[in-house]
């Protein structure tokens, strides 16, 4: 009985832990995936430089992103950091 009650503060703690980091980030991960895996032609995307591309091609692991009229480059998917959405003035 001893034992479980100098155990309980780190088992309560390591529950918080859980709920308060790494769930969190798990979701997080969860929904940037699913918006990659969406990923289609025209979408407009900001990379991990900062760049706003506009998505010209998806492949399996790469994307072919569309910087302006003559510029394609091809990228990682990884590379994405989140979706554009331009701000409402």
């Amino acid at each position: 009985m001893e034992i479980i009650s100098q155990l309980l503060p780190f088992i309560f703690l390591i529950a918080i832990m859980y709920f308060v980091i790494i769930r969190p980030q798990q979701k997080e991960a969860k929904q940037r995936q699913e918006m990659i895996d969406a990923l289609k032609k025209g979408d407009k995307v900001v990379t991990n430089g900062g760049f706003i591309v506009t998505v010209y091609k998806v492949e399996d692991n790469f994307l072919s992103v569309k910087m302006n009229d003559d510029v394609i480059v091809k990228i990682l998917k990884d590379g994405i950091s989140r979706a554009y959405e331009p701000e409402a003035a």
